[in-house]
């Protein structure tokens, strides 16, 4: 078994070297947007009026009520009770009619007060690539508070700033849920595939006509909250 050992190492270099890679780009994502995530409504700047929601299932694959999609519905809602946005675009899938994560996004934010008339559907969310290009390019936004869990909000803020997008991310609570590792891991690998379509110019699936948003005006007025 005297092969086994240069075969160990080997292995385990090959297994470096792949990984390594991954760990620069998270750890500079990280940094990137190290003073562009908050954690508390009152912290966040106060010259930007709209809410970008990126998209999850509402529900896991065994059936449970998806814990990291409620929080992200939550935190949106608190902005706009607390008149801190004017408007929310909700982004994400829409592959058939039974799967629409923007309108089930929209009927639960209408559930916790939101009017329906500042709440924005993207339908063509497919990608956090697509959701942060389309709302700069489709919705006409080059301001906005993304928002979704932390882990999350350090791609998508790379991707705004390099779409020239003046964003900052507003971090929804991250459940302590046993699936979330697996969930970290995804994102791990999505950072570097999020770097390398930056790098090769990758463009939406979609673009389309371009898509105006019904923001508030003045303070959230009991009338506006009726409609």
């Amino acid at each position: 078994m005297r092969w086994f050992s240069p075969l160990l190492m080997a292995l385990l270099g090959c297994a470096s070297l792949a990984i390594l890679p991954l760990l620069v780009i998270d750890g500079w994502l990280n940094w990137q947007a190290r003073d562009r995530v908050f954690h508390e409504p009152e912290t966040l700047p106060r010259d930007y009026d709209l809410a970008l929601v990126l998209g999850t299932s509402k529900f896991t694959a065994s059936g449970h009520v998806n814990k990291f999609y409620l929080e992200r519905i939550e935190a949106a809602a608190e902005l706009f009770h607390q008149g801190l946005i004017s408007a929310i675009l909700v982004s994400g899938d829409n592959r058939h009619d039974s799967y629409n994560e923007p309108r089930q996004m929209r009927q639960d934010l209408i559930a916790l007060g939101v009017p329906g008339r500042y709440i924005t559907m993207d339908f063509a969310g497919f990608r956090t690539l697509d959701s942060v290009y389309r709302a700069k390019h489709v919705f006409g936004q080059e301001r906005l508070i993304i928002v979704t869990q932390p882990f999350h909000l350090e791609r998508a803020l790379f991707l705004a700033q390099m779409a020239k997008i003046d964003a900052v991310g507003y971090a929804a609570l991250s459940p302590d849920w046993r699936g979330a590792p697996r969930v970290r891991l995804r994102d791990l690998l999505a950072r570097s595939l999020a770097v390398k379509d930056v790098l090769i110019a990758v463009e939406p699936h979609f673009l389309g006509d371009p898509v105006r948003i019904d923001k508030r005006h003045g303070p959230n007025l009991s009338a506006d909250l009726q409609n």
